[in-house]
């Protein structure tokens, strides 16, 4: 069932959830257990949890001794890709065993879903995880998308995720609790509680910058992708990562995207979702 307010997402049958590099990264890795107990919970009450996980390069650059922040060149992006999403997936299944549930990775780029064979195989695939009972463990593949570790982002493949498996909502965990009117700091900024399909987000400074459905960084790519989602039926929640358990329990917590009323929400194809999100870009 779609969930068109936030009380909806207690009921919701299938639930794409995605997290921030910032948010379980370093000296926030601890959020992992905390995560995870939320989402385990919510599987007990019978609900399908699609989890976006961000991280890799992040866990690999203490690992690797690569200095402070993201490597600059290509290649080294690449490789820490590699040697963090190995990492990263370990200390979720590492945290999982505490419940004995079993994750299954998912590696994409967004030339995966613009495809027809690999998009179908990647539906097939997690459609099945679904059924075993295997918690889906979704990431970009940076070692080999370029495009996506120069330019691209989790929010946005999230909501195409969410679009792909049909899901009937979306819930994008940020280091802030809702998204404001303009950056928190600045006085006269204030929560915004919900979005309707038909708010200007003009109106709006997300991440320094005002947006319209366009936007890189912070919270400009929450507010893109809460669009996105938003623009396609599926209804999108923006909060702090510390509070899944209650945004995956329909409490009054973050800014709700209202999903926009197109007839039969999970009818549209993604086909039209990836034009659209090329011709923001271009």
């Amino acid at each position: 069932m779609t969930a068109y307010a936030r009380q909806d997402l207690a009921t919701a049958k299938r639930i794409v959830v995605k997290v921030g590099s910032s948010s379980i990264s370093g000296d926030a890795s601890w959020r992992i257990d905390m995560l995870a107990d939320a989402i385990v919970e919510a599987r007990s009450r019978g609900q399908e949890i699609i989890f976006v996980s961000s991280g890799a390069i992040a866990t690999a650059v203490s690992l690797m001794d690569l200095g402070q922040g993201k490597p600059s060149d290509l290649a080294t992006q690449q490789a820490a890709a590699a040697v963090g999403q190995n990492v990263l997936l370990w200390r979720w299944q590492s945290s999982l065993d505490r419940y004995g549930v079993l994750a299954g990775q998912v590696l994409l780029t967004l030339s995966d879903l613009q495809n027809s064979t690999p998009r179908s195989n990647a539906r097939r695939a997690i459609d099945r995880m679904l059924t075993l009972g295997v918690l889906p463990i979704v990431n970009e593949n940076d070692t080999v998308a370029t495009h996506e570790i120069r330019f691209g982002d989790n929010d946005r493949l999230s909501a195409l995720v969410a679009h792909l498996m049909k899901a009937d909502a979306l819930v994008l965990l940020s280091d802030i609790t809702a998204l404001y009117t303009a950056p928190p700091d600045r006085e006269g900024s204030r929560p915004i509680d919900t979005i309707a399909p038909d708010d200007d987000l003009r109106q709006f400074e997300f991440g320094g910058k005002v947006v319209n459905s366009v936007g890189t960084g912070g919270a400009a790519t929450k507010a893109t992708a809460g669009r996105l989602a938003q623009e396609h039926g599926v209804g999108a929640l923006v909060t702090s990562a510390d509070n899944i358990a209650d945004a995956l329990a329909g409490h009054d917590v973050g800014t709700w995207f209202t999903p926009a009323e197109t007839g039969d929400p999970q009818t549209e194809t993604l086909s039209l979702i990836l034009q659209d999100d090329e011709s923001e870009e271009n």
